[in-house]
């Protein structure tokens, strides 16, 4: 073999022996000139791809046409203006959900609420949520605990008494849990407040379900209930009186209604006042005197009419509104069990129904007639009326009483009943005290960025001088 053939042996088949390349690595270089595809199947994709282009960029009619241009501006449209997009959709929802609701302001719908009222007779809860016009009740408790039962000849609450009212604020505790409760305020009344155990109470109470309580006083039980009826005073009168018969006292407050047809929200409390006698207190004092046992019953119910008017009488400050009474310019408002249970009866309703019986109007005479005829049948015709029931079968007769002690010194043509009160008050005052912390919240991190910017400003004020 000569030099030439053992050189062109050592070489790949496709090179020449002159050293040029081969047919390979031609047709690399053909192929990385060209950016084409190196393999008969990529060459076919690649003719596709060429074909598909050619046929888009032809004219097209019709629906074919609308549906190229969308597509055409599918890829024009890149992720960031997406995301523009989702945002401004975000914050015209918000805009349209603030003018649905306009009064809306972050701080009240942050929280879900709880009032707990623990009176002298009953242990009543309402746990709401903010609505756009107030709020909506989600869960509800109410149990008649008589918790001072004997208070009036003991002076302390009794034990077996406290028993009842720890077992019922055990359930409060875990509904209010159960609901995520945020903000609460779990007030006591009358029995705490004359109670020499009343504090002792209150914190074993908090020691054994972990409420922490307010005992409030008269003036603070006035304003709550107040608040809790405003929305169901009648705006063409003048004048209007609150009244809560209570378990240990009744509550009597006066209202002005002018400010309310001007355009404000509450009206003007003109004169309060608490008068001592509750349905339990009023019960036992009658019960603990020697003539009492043996006596007809209603006899016994006009010396308690009798006793509660001249108690009731000698609140001097609402002698000028009695006129107005009288002309027809006020009216009487009732948000205590003895009025609702009445109501219930009056409207001959076969169980209790909350939402027929809150802010149905009476006529006075048919409550008075009403009243007389259930005092004239004992306890146990009471107690046969399904929406009275033994419960409330001896205690509504001290009631009805105060009731008609009220009619007779103010006398009105009707009376509004309200199945609400306090625990609406205090619902109401819990939000508005939301809406006034996310205020000053808002105006303390104005004040920061105000701050800071003055900072600034002071930091570089000097320089700017300097420079000049």
């Amino acid at each position: 073999m000569s030099e030439m053939d053992s050189a062109s042996a050592g070489k790949p088949s496709g090179e020449a022996a002159s050293g040029s390349p081969g047919p390979r690595k031609r047709r690399r270089k053909r192929q990385r000139r060209s950016k084409g595809p190196r393999s008969k199947d990529q060459a076919a994709t690649y003719n596709a791809l060429e074909n598909k282009v050619a046929t888009a960029d032809a004219p097209q009619t019709g629906a074919e046409d609308s549906r190229h241009g969308d597509a055409d501006k599918r890829a024009k449209r890149s992720p960031g203006r997406r995301r523009a997009k989702k945002r401004a959709g975000a914050t015209d929802n918000q805009q349209k959900q603030n003018q649905r609701n306009p009064n809306q302001r972050p701080g009240r719908w942050r929280h879900i609420y709880a009032a707990l009222d623990l009176g002298t007779n009953n242990c009543r809860l309402l746990v709401a949520r903010p609505v756009e016009d107030g709020f909506k009740v989600i869960d509800a408790f109410s149990r008649t605990v008589r918790l001072g039962e004997g208070l009036s000849s003991q002076g302390a609450l009794s034990d077996e008494a406290m028993d009842r009212a720890i077992e019922a604020l055990k359930v409060c505790a875990q509904k209010m849990q159960r609901r995520r409760v945020s903000r609460a305020h779990c007030i006591a009344t009358e029995a705490c407040r004359t109670a020499k155990n009343g504090l002792q109470f209150i914190a074993r109470a908090e020691k054994e379900t972990g409420l922490t309580f307010e005992i409030i006083s008269t003036a603070q039980e006035a304003c709550f209930a107040a608040a809790g009826c405003a929305p169901l005073l009648d705006r063409d009168c003048d004048k209007a009186l609150v009244f809560d018969i209570g378990g240990g006292s009744t509550e009597l407050i006066w209202l002005d209604l002018t400010p309310i047809r001007e355009g404000k929200t509450d009206p003007d409390i003109i004169a309060w006042t608490s008068v001592p006698y509750g349905v339990v207190t009023l019960a036992e004092a009658y019960a603990q005197k020697a003539n009492y046992n043996g006596r007809d019953e209603f006899d016994v119910y006009t010396d308690m009419v009798e006793e509660v008017r001249e108690s009731i009488l000698s609140f001097v400050e609402a002698d000028p509104h009695k006129n107005d009474f009288e002309e027809g310019r006020a009216h009487l408002i009732g948000n205590s069990g003895t009025v609702t249970t009445l109501a219930a009866v009056q409207l001959g309703l076969r169980r209790y129904d909350r939402s027929r019986v809150d802010g149905v109007w009476i006529d006075s005479q048919d409550m008075r007639d009403l009243v007389d005829g259930l005092s004239r049948i004992g306890i146990e015709g009471r107690a046969e009326n399904s929406c009275i029931g033994f419960d409330r079968a001896d205690l509504l007769l001290p009631g009805c009483a105060i009731l008609t002690a009220i009619q007779d010194t103010w006398p009105s043509g009707r009376m509004r009943v309200a199945d609400r009160g306090l625990r609406e008050g205090i619902l109401l005052a819990l939000m508005e005290k939301a809406d006034m912390e996310e205020d000053h919240k808002g105006q303390r991190k104005r004040r920061r960025r105000g701050g800071r910017k003055n900072r600034k400003n002071r930091n570089t004020k000097p320089d700017a001088e300097a420079a000049q």
